[in-house]
């Protein structure tokens, strides 16, 4: 009995040292221009000479992290099509499948043409049609619900949300769908004044940069202007018109749990688009949109967005109305936006936050747009965001628009071969999705700085940590983080990105 209970004792030993073992030992992933989705092992340990990095313990908390989004565009549609069944599945299987790469939960709806649709359109083109008669989602069948049901064989649990890029052309001031006219669009030059009407009508030329960086204060001026008409019926017509397309949607078996009134209502676009000022912004979704939803759909939530502008004054000069307030459940932020995230945040920390948009790059598909991804769900998920909607996730060729001008996606089809390629913002992107489930907490973060380090540490429900972190410079750089009495130190290589998760 004695020599049992000394095996059993030394059994027990062993099995504890086992799992102290285990919880000390992550698998370290790592990728790199030359080499992506590498993998290591790296040990805790007990102590470090050198000053951590960050220091998470029990009273480390940001926010609860939702889900990962991706936006159903025709253009991407379209780039799927080229490829074979067979590897359109397994890019499917990647992109939304539990067992997959990204696990993408979410998906966002554009009530009508975006920028990245193949033309333009909108769901009742008839004018004067305020009773919504003529309304439908004919072009939806045809792209966005077949696009939708294909990734839905690999999640049947996808959410979804909606924004328009413009009303109907008969409900805007211009009647059309841009707000600046172009030579990809047929509106008339001589309705560009309207956008700055009421101080003089002079419009910059380098105000909607459509290439390079868009440094400095955004947009340089304000519409001055409503481009949706501001008169009752009209208003009355758009907010059912929101209500008929999440009916339409719901009798396609797609439920829509939540409403954002206008994509980026701060870039004055060439491509479908609508101006608002901060006093229509107000009067639509306090006196109309929400009333709307209220009455034909108390399940769907309705968010402020998106927001792609810096000028805080602006946003909060919207959010100062009371009654605006009580009608809203979050908002959403993107481009320029992403700058007043955490002085609006801290104003409203009762609300809900998410990166509506991720930003898409110029065409170049590289490392440097990848590292730049990989930095911005860093800055969002650390600034309390709850959600992360990335925009075009497949595109052909040099991902050129509709419209004129080239943007990155996740993975890139060439249209001569026929083959595709996972791209660096795919590897970015699965750095963080691949880990950061549905109901892990953000504990804590550190931005990326003139160092170059952006850091984001997740628990896990399972109460595992994992540790997502960059190199963004050109040598080496030292890692740690404190996890409770433990320490992650690694050596983390030039131009890298890295996520540590429990073995």
């Amino acid at each position: 009995m004695r020599v049992q209970s000394k095996i059993l004792g030394l059994c027990c030993l062993s099995m504890c040292l086992m799992g102290e073992l285990s919880a000390q030992t992550y698998n370290w992933i790592h990728s790199s221009e030359n080499g992506m989705w590498e993998q290591s092992i790296v040990r805790l340990k007990s102590g470090v000479t050198e000053n951590p990095d960050l220091i998470v313990d029990e009273h480390s908390k940001i926010g609860m992290f939702k889900t990962w989004g991706v936006t159903f565009n025709e253009l991407c549609w379209d780039a799927l099509g080229i490829l074979t069944r067979e590897e359109q599945d397994e890019i499917l299987k990647n992109v939304f499948a539990a067992d997959g790469d990204l696990h993408i939960g979410r998906g966002r709806i554009s009530l009508g043409a975006n920028d990245y649709a193949r033309s333009w359109y909108s769901c009742d083109e008839v004018e004067g049609d305020f009773e919504l008669r003529y309304f439908n989602i004919g072009r939806d069948k045809q792209t966005i619900i077949p696009f939708i049901r294909a990734a839905q064989k690999y999640n049947p649990e996808l959410t979804f949300w909606i924004s328009p890029w413009s009303p109907p052309s008969w409900l805007k001031i211009n009647g059309d769908y841009p707000v600046l006219s172009s030579k990809f669009n047929d509106m008339s030059p001589k309705l560009d004044y309207l956008l700055y009407g009421n101080v003089g009508g002079v419009t910059d030329p380098d105000e909607m940069k459509l290439t390079g960086e868009r440094n400095g204060k955004f947009p340089r001026q304000l519409a001055t202007t409503d481009y949706m008409i501001q008169d009752p019926r009209y208003l009355r017509t758009y907010a059912n018109y929101f209500c008929k397309f999440i009916d339409a949607y719901k009798e396609q078996g797609i439920n829509i749990d939540m409403v954002m009134y206008q994509n980026e209502a701060y870039s004055y676009t060439p491509y479908p688009g609508c101006a608002w000022t901060a006093e229509g912004t107000i009067i639509f979704n306090r006196d109309y949109l929400a009333p709307a939803l209220k009455k034909a759909h108390p399940e769907v939530k309705l968010y402020l967005g998106t927001f792609n502008t810096n000028r805080q004054d602006h946003v909060e000069k919207i959010l100062a109305d009371k009654k605006l307030q009580d009608c809203i459940s979050g908002m959403g932020f993107q481009w320029e936006g992403r700058e007043i995230l955490a002085a609006i945040r801290q104003q409203h920390p009762d609300w809900s936050y998410i990166c509506s948009e991720s930003e898409c790059g110029w065409g170049s598909f590289d490392w440097k747009s990848g590292e730049h991804t990989f930095e911005l769900i860093n800055h969002y998920l650390g600034n309390g965001c709850n959600e992360y909607n990335l925009w075009n996730f497949i595109l052909a060729d040099g991902g050129e628009s509709t419209w004129g001008w080239k943007q990155n996606a996740l993975i890139r089809v060439d249209s001569k071969t026929r083959t595709f390629t996972y791209t660096p913002e795919y590897f970015a992107v699965k750095h963080y999705s691949h880990y950061i489930v549905p109901n892990s907490e953000i504990v804590a973060y550190k931005p990326e700085g003139a160092d170059k380090k952006p850091i984001l540490v997740v628990k896990a429900p399972t109460q595992e940590y994992v540790i997502i972190a960059g190199n963004f410079k050109e040598e080496t750089q030292n890692l740690t983080v404190k996890l409770g009495k433990r320490y992650l130190t690694v050596v983390l290589a030039p131009h890298s990105m890295n996520t540590f998760a429990l073995k």
